[in-house]
């Protein structure tokens, strides 16, 4: 095993990162809410569309921490503030409308004014990742701490390819799971509490983002 480490250059690094990549993307977080809300309240494709856009967002992270830039954020008030804030906003924003939505979900008599469209649910993947501060924190983090300078760029895009991919196939398959038909007849049955606890656990991520510090 240790002749292994040292005939396949930066092995321990990548298995490293791999399992960082598969524990940040399971972990609960404003992604997951966002995955979930899609998927019960709207369709299956909804919450794989918003998969879709929270991988294609770690690939924005990716693309600035080896430009150096998570660095810059990290060390700019006015910079990161603006990040968190405008996250937070969102956050809040989505989860006040799903707090006071009246029936989002309705499985037997479906409505064109409660679809969301392949566009808005991989909108909203994007945009809850992208402007997440506790995300470029934990790229800023990777990269100065576990990924080594001397790490040739093909082999930190293949370190963006497994934690993009690691969150595309993990929320894929909450998304899944959760638009089971036998899990919607229960999420139906009790839609109103469901919604309102969505709702305020998106308002608790948003104020949670707020607060979140560059330190």
């Amino acid at each position: 095993m240790i002749e292994l480490f040292q005939t396949i250059p930066y092995l321990s690094e990548l298995i490293t990162v791999s399992s960082i990549a598969i524990l940040m993307a399971i972990s609960p977080g404003a992604d997951f809410v966002m995955i979930t809300r899609n998927s019960i309240f709207y369709s299956r494709s909804a919450g794989i569309f918003s998969a879709l856009g929270v991988g294609v967002s770690i690939w924005i992270h990716v693309a600035y921490s080896i430009a150096g830039l998570a660095i810059v954020i990290s060390k700019s008030i006015i910079l990161f503030s603006i990040i968190k804030y405008l996250g937070a906003a969102y956050l809040i924003y989505i989860g006040w409308k799903t707090f006071r939505s009246k029936s989002l979900i309705d499985i037997d008599e479906p409505s064109t004014e409660k679809e969301l469209s392949n566009w808005s649910a991989f909108k909203a993947g994007l945009v809850t990742n992208a402007l997440n501060p506790k995300t470029t924190i934990f790229f800023l983090s990777l990269f100065t701490q576990v990924i080594s300078p001397e790490t040739p760029l093909w082999m930190q895009l293949i370190y963006g390819l497994i934690i993009s991919l690691s969150h595309l196939m993990w929320f894929c398959i909450v998304a899944v799971f959760l638009s089971h038909p036998t899990l919607l007849q229960y999420f139906k049955n009790s839609k109103q509490t469901i919604e309102r606890v969505v709702g305020v656990v998106l308002i608790g991520f948003g104020l949670k983002v707020a607060l979140t510090s560059n330190n």
